[in-house]
C-alpha cells in the first residue's frame, strides 16, 4: 500500500528527532541532553517533538522500533514461495540502515561514535526503554513469522526469539569488536549461523 504524502513527513520527522537524539546523546551525554536540544538539532519546535515522544529515551528508541517493525513488514511482503529464512535475511538487509547510513550501516563505525554509544547503552532509562521496543518489536515479528508460515503457538514465537538474539549478540559484538566491524557483515555472519542450526566451530 502506498504511503501518503502527510504519512511520509510525518515518518521523516520521527526518524529526524530520533537521529537527533542520538548523535546529541552520543556526543554529549544523556544528562547534557535537553529535548529543547533534540527539537533544535531536528529542525521543528518543542511542540512538535512532544507530538511524537514523551522523553529523549523514547527518541532514541525509536529508531529501532521503526526498523523492527518495517522488518516485519518487508518479512510479510516477501515473495511467498522464498524460503523463510531467506525471506528473514532480506527483510532485516534491506531496512537495516532505516533513515541514516554511516552509523551501524555496511560500513565499519568509527572509534569516537562507537565510545558514545557504548556509554548511552548503560543508562538505565534507556535500556528500560529499548527493552519495551524490543518487546513490542518481537510480538510484531513472530506475527509476521504466523502469517507467512501459517502457524501459530510456539513455531513463530521462537523464530522471532532467536532472531532477536541473533540481533542482540550482533550489537554486542559490533560494540567490542576490535578493529571495528560493519553491523550488516555481523548481522549476516549470525544469521548464517542460526540458519545452518549453530554447527560447532572448527578447531584451529
Amino acid at each position: 500500500m502506498a504511503v501518503g504524502l502527510r504519512e511520509r513527513k510525518k515518518q521523516e520527522t520521527r526518524i529526524a528527532l530520533s537521529w537527533a537524539a542520538v548523535r546529541l546523546t552520543v556526543e554529549r551525554g544523556l544528562a547534557n541532553v535537553k529535548i529543547e536540544d533534540i527539537a533544535a538539532e531536528a529542525g521543528v519546535s518543542l511542540r512538535t517533538f512532544r507530538n511524537y515522544f514523551s522523553s529523549k529515551a523514547e527518541a532514541i528508541a525509536a529508531r529501532e522500533v521503526d526498523r523492527s517493525l518495517r522488518i516485519a513488514d518487508e518479512l510479510r511482503a516477501r515473495p511467498a514461495d522464498e524460503p523463510l529464512w531467506t525471506a528473514i535475511r532480506a527483510s532485516i538487509g534491506s531496512e537495516f540502515a532505516l533513515g541514516e547510513t554511516g552509523h551501524g550501516g555496511e560500513q565499519p563505525p568509527d572509534e569516537r561514535w562507537l565510545a558514545g554509544i557504548r556509554l548511552m547503552v548503560t543508562e538505565p532509562s534507556l535500556q528500560g526503554e529499548l527493552a519495551r521496543a524490543y518487546a513490542a518489536a518481537g510480538a510484531e515479528f513472530a506475527d509476521a513469522v504466523a502469517d507467512r508460515t501459517g502457524t501459530h503457538g510456539l513455531y513463530p514465537r521462537l523464530v522471532a526469539e532467536v532472531v532477536g538474539s541473533a540481533r542482540a549478540a550482533a550489537i554486542a559484538e559490533w560494540l567490542r569488536a576490535d578493529p571495528p566491524r560493519s553491523m550488516a557483515d555481523l548481522l549476516s555472519e549470525a544469521l548464517d549461523l542460526v540458519s545452518a542450526g549453530l554447527p560447532e566451530p572448527e578447531q584451529h
